[in-house]
């Protein structure tokens, strides 16, 4: 597999904020629902998978009853996202988590808007500017590197908590040319150092490794079915429609039916009647984790990769939305992590708690000294090719 690296400096801007920290008395009717969402979350919530602990343990310093504790919390706080995401509307602005508890911090740019916030489970920060404002103007600089991908710039991203446009730059002066070429509203953007640059390294259960054409190797994202037919979805860097997938022992799984790179980093390999869709992710301790489903982890939740090359890794959720220029081009809507991987391990599992998340696409550093990788969503992927993810 492939994967991709890269180390950002995150500046943070003073943010206007409230925070509530009391539940008001009387539910509004947005209240009501949302509090009802979290219920039914609540009362359907899976076991935390043993397998993570760990791993978990080794990259994040959690002990097994904090790993426990915390996957608990993320889990709510993926459902409170959610449906308070749903109940703010324009007004919402994001949401993340802090690296030592789990209650979600929701912004929004309506003040008013904090009492539903508390009473849904969040902690309520007002900023200036919508998270569609944000993601507008991060898709005018995407707009500008489909015409030509900017050099001396490899990566920018919407920063939920400073609430701006964050872009990587190793030239300040091409990069303000490129932002006044782009037509991007300079006060949305803050321009910070990057201290390198991410590339793809080109070296049936989530992190196996691969072969393509018998020369490249990748790792397996997650398991899927098409009208019942197997396969799983992988890196789109890994291979092109008509390329062979087999196994490490030269068994043959079968055949890339689409791929999309640079743009998106996403793949899908249709495997033979032989091979059974598993709903499983290699932990590389002897076992595996099981897949239950893709709600999207807040920034901030624990995040594991399984790939080939390094096996099984943890760290954080950073950043959404995330665009990469990489030499071979710019690929957008990525996710920004604090996991490391290495070559081989590209298209491997993104997993928090048993929650698909997505597919490693590339980044920078290794798993000796630590490094920034990016993964492509899973759920754009299965929605791209019609795709099932197994899962139980």
């Amino acid at each position: 597999m492939f994967r991709r690296h890269t180390a950002v400096a995150a500046g943070s801007l003073a943010i206007a904020a409230l925070v509530a920290t009391v539940a008001p008395a009387g539910a509004s009717t947005n209240e009501t629902a949302v509090a009802r969402a979290m219920t039914a979350h609540q009362e359907g919530a899976a076991p935390v998978p043993a397998a993570l602990l760990p791993a978990l343990r080794r990259d994040l310093g959690l002990t097994p009853q904090a790993a426990a504790t915390r996957l608990a919390g993320e889990a709510r706080a993926a459902a409170t996202q959610e449906a308070l995401k749903r109940t703010l509307g324009d007004r919402w602005a994001g949401a993340w988590l802090s690296d030592s508890d789990t209650t979600l911090t929701v912004a929004t740019t309506d003040p008013a808007a904090a009492r539903t916030i508390v009473a849904g489970g969040g902690r309520a920060r007002v900023v200036r500017n919508s998270l569609a404002a944000l993601d507008r103007a991060k898709a005018t600089l995407d707009r500008a590197a489909r015409t030509a991908t900017p050099k001396n710039t490899p990566l920018w991203y919407v920063d939920q908590a400073a609430n701006t446009v964050v872009v990587q730059s190793t030239d300040t002066e091409r990069t303000k040319d490129f932002l006044a070429r782009s037509g991007v509203d300079h006060v949305l953007v803050r321009v910070v150092r990057a201290s390198d640059a991410p590339r793809p390294l080109a070296d049936l259960r989530g992190g196996d490794a691969y072969f393509i054409n018998s020369a490249a190797r990748c790792s397996i994202g997650f398991p899927v079915t098409q009208n019942g037919q197997p396969g799983f979805v992988s890196a789109g860097h890994c291979g092109q429609a008509g390329s062979s997938a087999a196994a490490p022992d030269g068994t043959s799984i079968g055949t890339f039916q689409g791929s999309t790179f640079p743009g998106n980093d996403y793949s899908w390999v249709q495997a033979d009647s032989s091979w059974t869709a598993q709903p499983q992710v290699n932990n590389y301790a002897g076992g595996t984790v099981t897949v239950s489903g893709s709600a999207v982890a807040p920034i901030g939740s624990s995040v594991c990769r399984s790939g080939s090359t390094t096996g099984w890794h943890c760290g954080r959720v950073r950043e959404f939305n995330a665009t990469v220029n990489y030499a071979q081009g710019s690929v957008f809507g990525l996710t920004r992590t604090s996991v490391c991987a290495e070559p081989g391990d590209s298209g491997g599992s993104f997993i928090s708690g048993n929650q698909a998340q997505g597919v490693t696409s590339g980044g920078s550093g290794n798993c000796t000294v630590g490094g920034t990788t990016y993964f492509q969503p899973v759920n754009p992927i299965l929605q791209a090719y019609g795709l099932t993810l197994a899962t139980g």
